[in-house]
C-alpha cells in the first residue's frame, strides 16, 4: 500500500472505492481534504473540550466561581460572530470562487492564535478570552469552508461515505493531538511541573499539529470553483454576497427541505454540544474522574467518533441518510439516559463510549445531507448557513445546561437527563424532510 489508507486499490469491493468520486476527483485529493479534518479536530479536542477548558476555569480565573460562565461568554461569543458573518462570507467565497485562499487565510489566523494561548497565565482572564474568541471565531470559518469541498469531491450516492472518512480522520487527528499532549502532561506532572507551566505547551503542540497537517490539505486540495459574474444592477464584493444571501432567504421554500435540515441541527447539535463542552466537567464533577482519566475518557470517545463516523458514512449510502441520522439521535437519547443515571466511573464509560459512535455518525451524517441539498454554484453560502445553525445550537445547548444545573441547585444530572429533549426535539424536525425533494432542488436551482 502507497500514500496512505486513501490508495488502495480501486474496484467495487474496496473500502475506499473511487466509485464514489466524481468524474476527475482523485484519492489523493479526497485524503489532503480529509486531512483538514484532522488538521482542526485538535483545536476541539485539546483547546475546547480536555484541556485549556478545565485551565481557564481553574488556574487562569484562579478558581473564581465565575470561571464557568466567563468561559461560556467567550465561546458563545465567537459563535455569535460566526453566526453574524460566516453566510455572507461563505456567499463571497462562492462569487469570487475563493474557498481555498479563504480558508488558508482562517487557517493561518487560528494557528497563530492558538499558539498564542501559551501566553495565557494565571490572572489573565481578559487576554485568554480574547484569544478563545478569535481562535474558535477562525476555526469554525475554516470547518465551514472545509465542509463545503465535499459535493466538488463526492457523488451524490457515495457523499456518506467521504464525509464518514473526513470525520474518522478527523476524530485520528483529536487522537493524535490529544495523546501527545497527554504524554507530554504526564512527563510533567513527574518532573513537579505545574499546569501554568505544562498547558502553555500543549497549545503550542496544538497549533503546530493544525499547521503542519493542513500543508497537506493546500497542497492536494484543488479550488474547482471560478467566479460568477455579476449579474446587472448587482453590486461586487461582500455587497454582492449579501445580496445573493437576501435572495436565498427570499427563496427558502424552494429549499424547505434544507430549512428543516438546519432546524434539525439547531436541535440535535444542541446536545452534540453539552457532550463536546461540558462532558469533562460532568465526568469530574459528577463521576469523580481525576483530570488524567478524563483525558484518557476523551481519548477513547474520539476513537469511538472516529469508528462512529466511518461507519455510518457506509451505513447512510446503504439505508439512508434521513433513516441514518434517526437512528443515531435515538443513540443520543439513550446516552443522556444512561449518563443521568451512572453511579460509577464503569458505567460511566458505557455512555462515553455510545456517545463517541453517535457523535461522530451525527455529525457525518447532517454533513452529507447539507452536501446534498446545496445548490452547486452556492456551496459555501449554505454550508455558512448550516453554520449559523450549529454555532446557534452550540449556544443553546450548553446554555440550556448551565441554566437548568443553576435552577437545580446545581444538579447536573438533571441538566444531562433533559437533554434528551435537544434529541427528540431533533428526531420531530427531522420528519418532515424528503431527501429526494431536497436533492431535486439543489439541481433545479443549479440549471436556472
Amino acid at each position: 500500500m502507497v500514500g496512505g489508507p486513501f490508495s488502495l486499490k480501486s474496484n467495487r469491493m474496496s473500502i475506499f472505492s473511487s466509485e464514489v468520486l466524481n468524474p476527475g476527483v482523485k484519492k489523493r485529493e479526497v485524503f489532503g481534504w480529509a486531512m483538514y479534518d484532522f488538521a482542526n479536530s485538535g483545536y476541539t479536542t485539546v483547546v475546547i473540550t480536555a484541556v485549556f477548558a478545565a485551565y481557564f476555569a481553574g488556574a487562569v480565573t484562579e478558581g473564581a466561581p465565575w470561571g464557568p460562565l466567563a468561559w461560556t461568554a467567550a465561546l458563545s461569543t465567537s459563535y455569535a460572530i460566526v453566526m453574524l458573518t460566516m453566510p455572507s462570507l461563505g456567499a463571497w467565497a462562492d462569487l469570487r470562487g475563493a474557498k481555498k485562499r479563504m480558508l488558508a487565510f482562517f487557517t493561518v489566523c487560528c494557528v497563530v492564535s492558538t499558539a498564542a494561548l501559551a501566553f495565557a497565565r494565571p490572572g489573565d482572564v481578559a487576554m485568554a478570552m480574547l484569544l478563545i474568541i478569535v481562535s474558535n471565531t477562525f476555526y469554525s470559518y475554516g470547518e465551514s469552508l472545509t465542509a463545503a469541498f465535499l459535493p466538488e469531491l463526492a457523488r451524490p450516492e457515495g457523499m456518506g461515505k467521504v464525509s464518514g472518512w473526513g470525520w474518522a480522520l478527523g476524530y485520528v487527528g483529536g487522537m493524535s493531538a490529544l495523546g501527545i499532549c497527554l504524554a507530554y502532561v504526564l512527563s510533567a506532572q513527574a518532573r513537579g511541573e505545574t499546569a501554568a507551566q505544562f498547558v502553555p505547551i500543549t497549545m503550542l503542540i496544538t497549533a503546530g499539529l493544525y499547521g503542519l497537517a493542513a500543508l497537506v490539505t493546500f497542497t492536494l486540495l484543488r479550488e474547482r470553483a471560478r467566479p460568477v459574474v455579476a449579474k446587472p444592477g448587482q453590486g461586487g464584493g461582500l455587497k454582492a454576497a449579501v445580496q445573493q444571501l437576501r435572495q436565498t432567504w427570499r427563496e427558502a421554500r424552494r429549499y424547505r427541505d434544507f430549512v428543516w435540515l438546519l432546524v434539525c441541527t439547531v436541535a440535535y447539535q444542541g446536545g452534540v454540544a453539552v457532550a463536546i463542552t461540558l462532558a469533562a466537567i460532568y465526568a469530574e464533577r459528577v463521576i469523580g474522574f481525576q483530570p488524567q482519566e478524563t483525558m484518557v475518557l476523551i481519548f477513547v470517545l474520539n476513537l469511538a467518533a472516529a469508528i462512529g463516523a466511518f461507519s455510518c458514512g457506509y451505513l447512510q449510502d446503504r439505508i439512508g441518510h434521513k433513516l441514518a441520522l434517526g437512528l443515531t439521535l435515538l443513540g443520543w437519547v439513550a446516552v443522556c439516559i444512561i449518563a443521568a443515571w451512572a453511579q460509577t466511573k464503569g458505567q460511566f464509560w458505557w455512555a462515553a463510549a455510545l456517545a463517541g459512535l453517535c457523535m461522530g455518525s451525527s455529525q457525518s451524517a447532517g454533513r452529507a445531507m447539507v452536501g446534498l441539498f446545496a445548490p452547486e454554484r452556492q456551496l459555501a453560502e449554505f454550508f455558512g448557513l448550516w453554520t449559523v445553525a450549529m454555532r446557534l445550537a452550540s449556544i443553546i445547548g450548553p446554555l440550556s445546561y448551565g441554566l437548568i444545573t443553576w435552577m437545580t441547585g446545581g444538579n447536573q444530572r438533571v441538566a444531562i437527563a433533559s437533554t434528551t429533549v435537544l434529541f427528540a426535539l431533533g428526531l420531530l424536525a427531522l420528519l418532515p424532510i424528503n431527501v429526494r425533494r431536497g436533492r431535486e432542488s439543489a439541481l433545479k436551482a443549479q440549471t436556472a
